[in-house]
């Protein structure tokens, strides 16, 4: 109900699907150009909310809902430029400059995510430490991710796997 709701006002989400914690389901905005991701995900968020209370469901958005062994929630982001996507050999010119210099403000980026995520940004559960920034290819343990896609094609996006 909530994917229906959210093609009908127009917004782009590009998938749903469960996840490991019980209850636990996530779903994909985008892609969308700039402002528009915030903004399509502000959408996206009030209809869900909605679409819950009808049925008497509360979300919670915390980073660790449910305690227990196994993933808390993220807010996983994809990014890529326009070079970063189209110019030739941009992994190493384009895409490996921008992780290094995420990494240089690690500390700044995690206070900057709100309360919480030391209970999910453990090392454990495909999650990397939030004490140590890391990168790496199909890594999903890692703080920021590159596919496997983007390390062949040498050009594509990231995945920012610390939000």
């Amino acid at each position: 109900e909530h994917l229906m709701a959210c093609l009908f006002a127009g917004l782009a989400i590009s998938g749903v699907n469960a996840e490991v914690m019980p209850g636990q389901w996530e779903y994909q905005v985008g892609p969308c150009t700039g402002i528009e991701s915030g903004d399509q995900m502000t959408v996206s968020r009030y209809l869900l909310n909605r679409v819950c209370e009808k049925y008497g469901v509360v979300i919670s958005y915390d980073p660790k809902p449910v305690q227990g062994d196994w993933n808390g929630s993220g807010c996983h982001t994809n990014f890529s430029t326009k070079a970063m996507r189209e110019v030739e050999g941009s992994l190493d010119t384009v895409i490996i400059p921008a992780i290094e210099k995420l990494g240089k403000r690690h500390a700044e980026h995690i206070a900057a995510y709100g309360a919480g995520n030391d209970q999910r940004l453990t090392g454990k559960h495909e999650t990397a430490s939030m004490e140590k920034f890391s990168w790496g290819i199909a890594n999903r343990g890692a703080s920021v991710r590159v596919g496997n896609d983007t390390a062949q094609k040498k050009k594509g996006y990231f995945e920012d796997r610390r939000p």
